[in-house]
């Protein structure tokens, strides 16, 4: 498959997930229909993850770390509904997770 197509679907996952995160974080909307969004967006940014790299660099760690953020982004949501941390704090932290992810996936620092 080609590979900018591959990167085209996995970014229109980030967005599709930071839309319902924001929907979550003003709960604006159906809880179910964005933890429906959420769920479906983060295995489909998994599943194009893995199919840019074809296998993973076993030898590189800097895939390991991006599936650690992917967990925490995953998580966000109950952080934020369990009030352990404020709407405001859990949506700064994804987005800086997300700048993390961003720059391991463009320069494979590891």
């Amino acid at each position: 498959m080609d590979i900018y197509l591959l990167k085209t679907l996995h970014v229109a996952g980030v967005f599709a997930l930071f839309a319902s995160l924001g929907a979550t974080m003003l709960a604006g909307s159906s809880k179910k229909s964005t933890s429906i969004l959420h769920g479906v967006s983060l295995l489909f940014i998994l599943i194009i993850g893995f199919a840019m790299l074809k296998k993973p660099p076993m030898d590189q760690y800097w895939w390991m770390a991006k599936l650690g953020i992917w967990l925490f982004i995953g998580l966000a949501p109950a952080l934020s509904k369990k009030k352990i941390l404020s709407p405001t704090v859990v949506f700064v932290l994804t987005i800086l997770a997300a700048a993390a992810a961003a720059y391991l996936g463009l320069r494979k620092p590891f």
